[in-house]
């Protein structure tokens, strides 16, 4: 089959590789008809997280037909079009439990944080990701939820990680009547976690970004406020300023490890590696929040230490929230607010490139090229 093949940092290409099987009876075998290329997928093509190994596929958005089922699934059938959450999940583990699906135990035991995930490194279990033509989903009774007869799979194909991630980044901000929610980062998780703050009510909504073609983006698809940080002097003042000098109620960082706008950070996070990422986002939430506010971390680090003021932390008397998203939590909700037209989930979609042109694909939306907000690809195997 056809697949995505990670080579070394900024090093990706389509190959052929072989078939995945099923290995156990509660695994199904899917064929992709869509996957997505993830701006967390961009920390691994800049070598960010730790045991990414060359050969691995990435892609935890993706969607597609289930070809094959193990002896002991009962919930799927053979033909059936599914979302696959991003979440590699048990089900059955003291964290599945509570819901905490990013956390499960059993598919990552080796880890002490994440659960297992498609397509993100040893770190993340080592599976296989969706950026080729088949992939092995275990837990299959589990995770993959059958997508609605009248959904767009253009709108399914976001719902395995992108809206529930902006979803929830807005919902662990604790978002009250009114408040004031400034989201770091415009790439597709800061758009929707714009979107979605509304849904929680959110009285203003400020984006900070330094592309102007993501900021302009973001306010027409998220009709909020959208401004340069380029154009500012500090970005935490401007914050102060624009309230009143309290601070936002809510800030929410997007943006993760590969953050710019702070030359230290920049050095020792992405240049030198010497802790996991720049954290440039974090330190701005953490001091643009009021005190007493609420900081909500959805931007993901590469284990396992970053330069962090937790002592403003200490002394703001702040509630950091952060996790990645329990997407199979969260659908049942998505689907409805997609179905009502509350959300739009496939209005973000700038790109559609063929799966054999993946190293392009990467070049341009990681160099920020044609405007590009979004991408999906697509497999040969999806024209079945």
């Amino acid at each position: 089959m056809l697949a995505m093949n990670y080579r070394g940092p900024r090093r990706v290409r389509a190959d052929q590789k072989p078939l995945p099987e099923i290995l156990h009876p509660e695994d199904a075998i899917v064929r992709v008809t869509r996957s997505c290329i993830c701006g967390s997928d961009l920390h691994l093509y800049h070598g960010l997280v730790p045991d990414t190994r060359v050969g691995s596929t990435f892609g935890h958005e993706f969607i597609g037909v289930v070809e094959d089922i193990g002896a002991s699934v009962q919930n799927l059938k053979v033909g059936d079009n599914v979302i696959v959450p991003f979440n590699v999940a048990c089900g059955k583990c003291a964290f599945c439990k509570q819901e905490l699906y990013g956390n499960c135990h059993e598919s990552n035991s080796q880890a002490t944080a994440v659960g297992g995930i498609f397509g993100y490194s040893h770190t993340a279990g080592g599976y296989d990701g969706g950026q080729a033509e088949y992939v092995r989903v275990p837990y299959a009774d589990v995770g993959p939820t059958v997508i609605p007869d009248w959904m767009d799979h253009d709108d399914a194909v976001l719902l395995t990680d992108v809206v529930p991630t902006g979803y929830q980044a807005a919902e662990m901000g604790g978002i009250k009547t009114g408040d004031t929610v400034v989201i770091f980062g415009a790439g597709p998780v800061g758009i929707l976690a714009a979107k979605c703050a509304w849904l929680f009510g959110a009285g203003r909504v400020i984006v900070i970004d330094h592309l102007d073609y993501r900021l302009e983006f973001v306010k027409k698809y998220a009709q909020c406020e959208a401004y340069n940080f380029k154009e500012m002097e500090d970005p935490v003042m401007f914050v102060k300023q624009t309230t009143d000098w309290f601070g936002a109620d809510v800030c929410i960082d997007c943006v993760g490890a590969d953050a710019t706008g702070d030359a230290l950070q920049t050095i020792t996070g992405k240049k030198l590696l010497l802790q996991a990422g720049s954290a440039t986002a974090l330190h701005w939430a953490i001091n643009s929040v009021k005190k007493g506010g609420i900081v909500s971390v959805v931007g993901v680090y590469g284990p396992t230490d970053n330069l962090v003021p937790i002592g403003n932390v200490l002394n703001k008397g702040l509630t950091v929230r952060a996790n990645q998203s329990s997407v199979k939590r969260l659908l049942p909700r998505l689907i409805e607010h997609v179905r009502a037209g509350r959300l739009n989930p496939k209005g973000i979609i700038t790109h559609r490139v063929p799966l054999e042109e993946v190293a392009d694909a990467y070049h341009i939306f990681s160099s920020k090229l044609d405007d590009c907000i979004k991408t999906v690809l697509i497999p040969p195997s999806a024209k079945k």
